[in-house]
């Protein structure tokens, strides 16, 4: 099940970087983002709502992440 909160939406160019998909990876304290088995980013839905609205994602990749506020619309 998505995020009933958050939507999170990556750039399929960011999201098939390896190297910014284990930044991002790092950088999600709540284990939003992890790595498919070819080094792709994989969002992990479950923990989305787990999200503290940090911007760290967003400032490892300010052209490529994008936090939707879902309560927002």
């Amino acid at each position: 099940m998505p995020g009933l909160f958050i939507d999170v939406q990556v750039d399929a160019n960011v999201a098939r970087d390896s190297a910014l998909a284990k930044k991002l990876a790092d950088v999600c304290a709540v284990d939003i983002f992890d790595q498919n088995a070819d080094g792709s980013l994989k969002i992990v839905e479950e923990n989305l709502d787990e999200c503290t609205l940090c911007d760290l994602c967003m400032q490892a990749s300010p052209e490529g992440v994008r936090v939707v506020k879902l309560y927002e619309s």
